[in-house]
């Protein structure tokens, strides 16, 4: 449910932008991060910092999406945010001189140095690879577009916005804005199942990773338990 709850917003601009396009999916995507923060306010009188500055990112790149009507503002944030959190993730290590996955995680479990370190750092690639993997659908939806742009140069940003490619271009730019429209809902669908996919089994992975290190704890508290006796 937590995981559920982290991807809400990206779970409503989702499905926004099925119905109504990208501009308006990045509008309820700026309301729902602000409904996030605000819900977790008064229900817990506290707010994450993950959620806060998502949704300071949300705004920020929704607010230039929606004014400049170029889309490649929001379709930046996903890039954006983690690989702030792997530069939060390297520098909270360096200034404290301790894994930052340490201080989140203590408190429920206790692992070794090394393996707080291994684990550390592992986050930080999991958010690099993330970063690049969106930008890789990015760049690919945008040669599409600058495709479409040089063979049609009078296309508006209307038209930009939903790809309505049968009933809002001529026969010969069919092709183009097709390609455009196929890439641009690739890039979508990634930023929802791709990422949560990708978090998925980067969390279940890590739990194997864990396990490997929690029984040894156990078997020398066991052992210790016994010499005592």
């Amino acid at each position: 449910m937590k995981l559920l709850y982290d991807f809400f917003p990206i779970i409503l601009f989702y499905a926004a932008y099925k119905f109504y396009g990208i501009y308006a999916a990045t509008a309820v995507a700026m309301a729902a991060s602000v409904v996030q923060v605000g819900g977790n306010w008064l229900v817990k009188r506290k707010v994450e910092k993950m959620h806060l500055i998502s949704m300071g990112l949300i705004i920020v790149m929704g607010g230039l999406t929606l004014w400049l009507k170029d889309k490649a503002f929001f379709m930046w944030k996903p890039t954006m945010i983690n690989w702030l959190f792997a530069v939060v993730f390297v520098g909270g290590t360096l200034i404290t001189g301790k894994p930052l996955v340490q201080k989140l995680l203590s408190g429920s479990i206790e692992l070794p140095d090394p393996v707080w370190s291994r684990l550390n750092w592992l986050w930080v690639g999991f958010f690099i690879i993330s970063g690049f993997a969106n930008l890789a659908f990015v760049q690919h939806y945008r040669a599409a577009e600058d495709q479409l742009r040089a063979a049609y140069p009078e296309i508006s940003a209307e038209q930009l916005e939903r790809f309505d490619c049968k009933n809002n271009f001529p026969a010969e730019h069919l092709q183009p804005c097709e390609l455009a429209a196929e890439r641009e809902s690739r890039w979508a669908d990634f930023k929802l199942f791709g990422l949560l996919g990708l978090t998925v089994l980067f969390i279940l992975a890590q739990a194997l990773y864990l396990a490997k290190h929690m029984p040894e704890e156990e078997a020398i508290e066991d052992t210790s338990e016994k010499d005592e006796s």
